[in-house]
């Protein structure tokens, strides 16, 4: 058992992810941890060279059952090179995106089915789960229009896909609170960053008041 915390941030494009995990980096940091901020696919040379091909928005040719293959081949690499290896020193990981992703997009949105996914992806994590993932719900309309303004943000292959695609993974999240209600915790992404942070904070503190001291060696 991992003697580190692994923290996972999810949400439907333009909600704001990548704020919230600079902020709650910091907050982390703050308890003397050492704090690793890292993205999936991606976070190692190999995910990065499968997030290429994976968001190229040329590829609209790409399979469902491929793309979800490449997200799970990218986060089995990601887990043992940099995940896993950061928890056993006792390193609190907070990751953009992590298996809700691909049973939101591929196993709910893709309509490839969450079960199916989630098999899929239970072999490529050997049983390893976040100990808490923060949704940020965010109307997909609202996300878009985000993106849309700019911030030096990628525009990547997920972004050009249909508002409706959009509802369902919402659909899809909203269906993974419900089953995993105990790990998944629900934060309003349409509020301003500051009130994110605040909210994800307090809910942190309210779940593990002591938990971060308690993992101090």
């Amino acid at each position: 058992m991992s003697k580190g915390l692994f923290i996972t941030i999810e949400g439907g494009e333009g909600a704001g992810k990548t704020t919230l995990i600079e902020t709650l980096a910091e907050y982390g940091a703050a308890s003397g941890r050492t704090v690793v901020t890292t993205r999936e696919p991606g976070g190692i040379p190999i995910a990065e060279q499968i997030r290429q091909v994976i968001l190229d928005p040329k590829h609209t040719a790409m399979d469902a059952r491929t793309e979800a293959l490449l997200y799970a081949a990218a986060r089995r690499q990601h887990l043992v090179e940099k995940v896993m290896p950061a928890l056993n020193r006792g390193e609190i990981v907070i990751c953009d995106r992590f298996i809700d992703s691909s049973l939101a997009y591929q196993g709910h949105a893709r309509g490839l089915g969450i079960e199916e996914v989630w098999e899929i992806n239970r072999f490529a994590i050997a049983g390893m789960m976040p100990d808490l993932t923060i949704y940020m719900d965010v109307r997909p309309e609202i996300g878009l229009e985000r993106i849309s303004r700019g911030d030096n943000r990628e525009v990547n292959r997920l972004d050009l896909e249909s508002l409706a695609f959009h509802n369902r993974v919402r659909e899809g999240y909203n269906l993974l609170l419900q089953r995993y209600p105990e790990r998944i915790a629900l934060v309003d992404a349409e509020q301003t960053p500051e009130a994110v942070a605040a909210q994800v904070i307090a809910l942190v503190e309210a779940r593990w008041g002591g938990f971060l001291a308690s993992r101090v060696k």
